[in-house]
């Protein structure tokens, strides 16, 4: 089970009052190379308040990324440039999957 980081103490109502006002769910990107492998992976689910900066939460897998990243060719250059790319632009909006999978429950 991924864990969700940010709803600490909130209830189900105000998970759904934030999602109103624009909150999301996002997970950030990381790639890192060992020699010739590059492993492309993503972060544990964060929910991102409406006014929040995604851009805070994602500088250690940015981070990641670009120290540990760029080694493998090609994948590590291309996985490396995706990830920070990505991250920069406040992470990968996963809401609609989480919210279908809440709703099945």
């Amino acid at each position: 089970m991924t864990k969700i980081i940010g709803l600490e103490g909130m209830s189900v109502e105000e998970v759904y009052q934030e999602l109103s006002k624009g909150a999301k769910f996002v997970v950030f990107l990381y790639c890192f190379s060992i020699v010739i492998l590059t492993f492309k992976r993503s972060s544990n689910i964060y929910f991102i308040k409406y006014g929040e900066v995604a851009l805070i939460k994602s500088i250690k897998y940015t981070l990641i990324s670009v120290f540990l990243g760029w080694w493998g060719i090609p994948w590590g250059i291309i996985y490396t440039i995706q990830s920070i790319f990505t991250n920069f632009r406040g992470g990968k909006d996963v809401t609609l999957q989480v919210m279908s999978t809440l709703r099945q429950k």
